[in-house]
């Protein structure tokens, strides 16, 4: 099978940024194929991926920032479904012709080319049954970030209330939730209310015509988790105050990508409530590697305990209308594209 790879293979790649990623986005036929160097990493032909808010919220940092994380030209995309074409000495648990799934960190050669090396231990055998391709392409950063924010953190009973709940991670996050036996509430537009009732919202509020923390307030101190999926209010986490249990936690998922977000967090982890920081617990949830959460979420979505919102499926020289619709912001579920067949 190693004979049958390409030494270059067809890519979305970038140079800048500037004004956007997707401005600079263009095909090319002639970039050199990855390949495996280190025991435990695995060369996937991509065969769907799909994008998050991070494949352009990072390359469009400033430049001396975004040349730390990512060196260009550079082709964006984490989550993929894909072929095992090739294994490293100490792979085992995985076979040349498998089909996984999972996501990369950011990195120089992203999913939305023809081929992506991995680590085998941030991938997941595909299903034999009940899960499709363009399905398992949408699991990765969003479906491990609702499971890993959410699963150590309550408990059959609880209370959750996740703000916002139609994007990526929060439609993941409705379900897991509910799976794991809480009430949850929710917070979304009126447009998007349907769908997030019947992946079993228990209480939607439409944050459009209510404040957000005032209802919360009004409802005491009854909720064991908050997940925050947007990043505003801004007040919300101080507000947790008057609506988190004792013991609850704050986890913050979603914000903007900037150095006021980023002092806004440090504040909220690190800043006493006597100097004006909140009392309850406080994280910035980083995502990390792990192939047993995505059996899980494999296994769940095979059983049909929770499903993958798909909005929009996109041919691979489709990738700018992709990245465009993604920022609006207003994408419910998940944006996939065809990579290979």
């Amino acid at each position: 099978m190693a004979s049958a790879i390409p030494t270059t293979m067809k890519a979305h790649i970038y140079t800048n940024t500037s004004p956007t990623l997707e401005a600079n986005l263009s095909i090319s036929t002639s970039v050199p194929t990855p390949t495996v160097s280190g025991p435990n990493e695995l060369l996937i032909q991509v065969l769907s991926a799909s994008i998050n808010p991070a494949d352009h919220k990072v390359p469009e940092l400033p430049g001396p920032v975004r040349r730390l994380v990512i060196k260009t030209p550079a082709t964006p995309g984490m989550d993929f479904c894909g072929r095992v074409v090739q294994a490293g000495t100490k792979v085992d648990s995985i076979a040349l012709g498998d089909i996984v799934y999972g996501r990369l960190g950011p990195k120089q050669h992203g999913s939305l080319g023809e081929y992506i090396i991995a680590p085998a231990n941030a991938v997941a055998v595909f299903p034999k049954e009940g899960v499709t391709v363009d399905e398992a392409a949408a699991i990765g950063v969003a479906g491990l970030t609702a499971y890993q924010a959410i699963q150590p953190n309550v408990k059959k009973g609880d209370k959750i209330f996740i703000n916002g709940s139609s994007g990526g991670v929060g439609c993941f996050a409705v379900q897991i939730a509910k799976v794991l036996g809480c009430h949850v509430t929710t917070s979304c537009s009126p447009a998007k209310a349907e769908l997030v009732k019947s992946l079993g919202a228990d209480e939607i509020i439409d944050y459009t015509t209510t404040d957000v923390c005032e209802y919360l307030r009004a409802k005491g101190k009854v909720f064991a988790q908050v997940l925050d999926n947007v990043g505003t209010p801004d007040n919300l986490y101080k507000a947790s105050d008057n609506f988190l249990i004792a013991g609850g936690k704050f986890v913050q998922v979603g914000s903007p990508l900037s150095f006021g977000a980023l002092r806004s967090a440090a504040s909220r982890a690190l800043l006493p409530s006597f100097l004006g920081g909140g009392k309850s617990k406080y994280e910035v949830y980083t995502i990390r590697d792990s192939a047993e959460d995505l059996k899980v979420l494999g296994q769940w979505i095979k059983e049909k305990k929770i499903k993958v919102v798909i909005e929009q499926t996109y041919e691979f020289e489709d990738v700018p209308k992709a990245f465009a619709k993604l920022r609006t912001g207003k994408s419910a579920g998940k944006l996939v594209i065809h990579v290979g067949k």
